[in-house]
């Protein structure tokens, strides 16, 4: 009876922790579990990434740099705009804008928390030089920033937490706790291996990273139709024998292009500035979907007023 009673009180426990440590995503209105709070999350990844930084080979082609550079500070504009708008701005401060190139052969590129964006040269060459490569470069930008806005990596280990390890992280020391996300995060993205691999986000996660992404590079003055045409090259870079990071974790190629094709219409009402934010068309529940619903629309000369005036 006693064993029952302390296996209830913990359960009633655990139940409480899991209640009052969910937190909502910006733009689906998803609910997800967060145990970790920014500041270790951040901590542990400005380190890593620091790392990863100081031992990769950075790209000196000016005309890369300048790109991924003029592509992600739209990008970080219209985000920094759509917190603030949809009463997110507290998301602000966990939010440091950083983008760099690596000189490297693989099609890759991701997104630490905090906004940390690394783009390898293998996927510049991809995307090309076409006179849409930067709404298609806006697309994968897209997809990676909206992991770190949706918090997947809090999520993904709070998770891990939850389940694998839950009373060793739960009950560490601040010291000790802080060392075991390092390695977590260290182990996720690959970056003592130089790899720079995507973490192994859940499909529901990468699905909604599309949708978010496809949002924000509407929002940036960027054409979300070409998200298709970069989730095709990629599909077909696989049989051109060119590494690709990105799609070893990602949704199947054709499911991933039909679910980004039956959200463009949402996403081209931001992009054409039309009035309202559009109705949600996220596969959640009706309660996410009116959150939504709700949604203020940013329109892409906010965007462009914010750059004017930084």
């Amino acid at each position: 009876m006693k064993k029952l009673s302390i296996a209830l009180t913990t359960l009633f426990g655990i139940g409480l922790l899991i209640f009052n440590s969910c937190g909502t995503v910006p733009i689906t209105g998803r609910r997800q579990l967060n145990l970790v709070s920014d500041g270790e999350i951040l901590a542990a990844s400005a380190t890593q990434y620091r790392q990863f930084i100081s031992k990769s080979q950075l790209s000196h082609n000016s005309t890369y740099n300048n790109k991924v550079t003029q592509v992600g500070r739209r990008l970080a504009a219209a985000t920094n705009i759509y917190l603030k708008q949809n009463g997110y701005e507290s998301m602000l401060s966990t939010l440091s804008w950083e983008f760099n190139v690596v000189d490297s052969k693989q099609v890759n590129a991701f997104c630490m928390p905090g906004g940390k964006i690394v783009v390898y040269t293998g996927l510049l060459n991809l995307v090309g030089n076409g006179s849409h490569s930067d709404d298609e470069l806006a697309a994968v930008m897209g997809h990676e920033l909206s992991h770190a806005l949706a918090k997947h990596a809090n999520e993904r280990i709070s998770n891990q937490m939850l389940m694998q390890a839950g009373g060793q992280l739960l009950g560490a020391t601040v010291g000790s706790r802080s060392e075991m996300l390092s390695g977590i995060l260290n182990q996720a993205y690959g970056l003592g291996a130089q790899v720079g691999v995507l973490l192994p986000f859940g499909r529901k996660q990468e699905y909604e990273a599309d949708k978010m992404g496809l949002v924000l590079m509407a929002i940036a003055g960027y054409d979300p139709r070409y998200a298709v045409n970069f989730w095709q090259k990629m599909a077909q870079s696989k049989g051109g024998g060119q590494q690709s990071e990105l799609l070893s974790t990602h949704p199947s190629d054709a499911n991933r292009i039909k679910a980004i094709e039956a959200y463009l219409p949402t996403a081209l009402q931001y992009y054409k500035g039309q009035g309202s934010a559009p109705a949600s068309s996220y596969s959640g529940s009706s309660s996410q979907s009116r959150r939504q619903s709700n949604t203020r629309s940013v329109r892409a000369s906010d965007v462009a007023n914010y750059l004017n005036n930084r």
